[in-house]
């Protein structure tokens, strides 16, 4: 089973970023959107594992102060877009602590650095995106959630398995 480790979003920041994905869509930017249900922030993909019940145990290691998020710019990797974040100590010592800690497991993870985003869309139909409006939100992060990703008829579905709140 395919697993990753994610935060998910309050209210306020998913208005916000299906906000960004309307205003695309309003500039004739077609491709494919990530649902609403899934937008997310990936701290560390696995991939396929057999032993989820592992992982949580593993992730429920994982010590943490609340800390915020907040949307800020846009940018692309590719046929890629995506929003992005302010700068966060928080966020980004929480993923290497969660890193360590798989690692120390013997989990396996996508060891590439650590580009906190949050996936709009891929494969746009346009070679570049056009000028939106970011609009304000955050958010302070007291949970992390160990989710499934599934392929189903209509897309990709992610199940949270189990979450991990702030110590």
């Amino acid at each position: 089973m395919r697993l990753f480790i994610a935060i998910k979003f309050n209210d306020p920041v998913n208005s916000a970023l299906l906000s960004m994905q309307e205003q695309l869509r309003s500039a004739n930017i077609r491709g494919n959107y990530t649902k609403p249900e899934n937008l997310h922030l990936t701290l560390a993909f696995i991939g396929e594992y057999g032993d989820p019940d592992y992982v949580l145990e593993t992730l429920e290691q994982v010590r943490f102060r609340p800390f915020e998020l907040a949307i800020d710019g846009v940018g692309s990797f590719g046929k890629l877009w995506w929003a992005g974040l302010t700068a966060s100590v928080g966020l980004h010592n929480t993923a290497a602590r969660i890193r360590h800690l798989l690692a120390g497991a013997d989990i396996p993870f996508d060891r590439k650095k650590f580009s906190p985003h949050i996936t709009l869309v891929r494969e746009p139909n346009k070679p570049s995106m056009p000028a939106i409006e970011v609009p304000e939100a955050s958010m302070t992060v007291e949970e992390i959630s160990l989710m499934r990703s599934e392929r189903g008829r209509n897309g990709m579905i992610y199940t949270d398995i189990g979450t991990v709140r702030h110590s």
